[in-house]
């Protein structure tokens, strides 16, 4: 069952999966109200029919006159920082934007009765887990700052949909993405994050001479060819998710976590290898010791969303993945071709 139409503020609607989202929101029909401080986002990136705040979604003066203004049925949080590295290097960081921001929303959702609540967690709250696939009942245990605040996100929203004497009781959806790729087909969205770090757009930039190399961060893992292996997902299909868990909670869903990938892994030398063929272009990799805070193995157990969403994926391709990635990649200029 779809929802109604409803009014949905989304918060780094600016961004990656954010812009995408959004998009696809719009064509669904509803009202979509985008508020981001273009840290990492970019305002050309966000659907014209949506309204765009440029703000904070962690400032609480700031969210709370925005809802003040204006009636939501939900809000899809997509703000945050997201650099494993970093987050090692600066929890602080970390801790105040990621777990204070969020605090500060839904507090301001729960004084202007919105009650519906979707939230882009990640895989890294199970960390390095014992058993593959991962399913949502695996211990969490996550092995970096950033994993810790996504679980700790996740903890308070379980706190407020549990409490007592709310006059709009929360319901939330987590849901916990494995690695996100890809490039909208018609090439008009697509990653553009400074100085990003995730392993396919990195591969894309070497494969367009936007870098000198690429780097394996450890090969001595107990895997078949010493690498990490990561389930990879589509950003199309991952924006999709969120549509389906917002019509889920429109519709009378229960709080829920959910896992966001495909079932299956690939390594980083066949992340790679892939890159090289569809760019048909060859590149430099640089081999060196692991990074702080890198699981070995993690793949979805996606049996939860297939059943509770009805979600199901249209581009669980690799090839597809690495290849719009690349066509994107491709066809910016550099980094002053798009403005904002």
């Amino acid at each position: 069952m779809n929802a109604k139409t409803l009014s949905v503020l989304v918060t780094g609607g600016a961004g990656y999966i954010g812009s995408h989202t959004t998009r696809q929101l719009v064509a669904a029909g509803h009202q979509v109200t985008v508020v981001d401080n273009l840290y990492s986002g970019h305002r050309w990136a966000v659907s014209p029919e949506a309204d765009f705040h440029e703000y904070d979604a962690g400032d609480r003066v700031a969210m709370r006159a925005l809802m003040r203004s204006r009636h939501f049925d939900a809000v899809i949080h997509f703000a945050g920082h997201i650099v494993v590295p970093e987050s090692v290097s600066d929890p602080g960081k970390y801790y105040r934007n990621n777990v204070l921001g969020s605090l500060n929303l839904i507090e301001c959702c729960e004084e202007a009765g919105v009650g519906l609540f979707v939230f882009s967690s990640s895989a890294a709250v199970y960390g390095n887990p014992a058993t593959i696939p991962v399913h949502e009942e695996t211990p969490t245990n996550p092995i970096n700052p950033y994993g810790r605040t996504k679980l700790i996100t996740e903890w308070t929203l379980k706190d407020f949909a549990e409490r007592t004497g709310s006059n709009l009781p929360l319901r939330y959806v987590a849901l916990r993405y494995f690695n996100v790729a890809g490039a909208s087909l018609d090439g008009a969205l697509g990653q553009a994050t400074p100085e990003a770090t995730h392993l396919i757009k990195v591969a894309c930039e070497a494969a367009c001479g936007k870098r000198d190399s690429v780097s394996i961060f450890g090969t001595d893992y107990d895997t078949e060819d010493g690498t990490c292996i990561r389930d990879y997902i589509h950003v199309e299909d991952l924006a999709a998710a969120h549509l389906g868990a917002l019509d889920y909670l429109a519709t009378g869903g229960n709080s829920a976590v959910l896992n966001c990938g495909y079932g299956h892994g690939y390594s980083v030398r066949e992340v790679l290898d892939m890159v090289r063929k569809v760019s048909g272009n060859d590149f430099s990799i640089r081999e060196t010791g692991r990074r702080d805070g890198d699981p070995v193995c993690l793949i979805s157990d996606n049996r939860s969303i297939r059943k509770l969403l009805t979600w199901a994926p249209q581009h669980n391709d690799l090839e597809l993945i690495c290849s719009t990635a690349f066509q994107w990649e491709r066809a910016k200029q550099g980094p002053k071709s798009r403005k904002g």
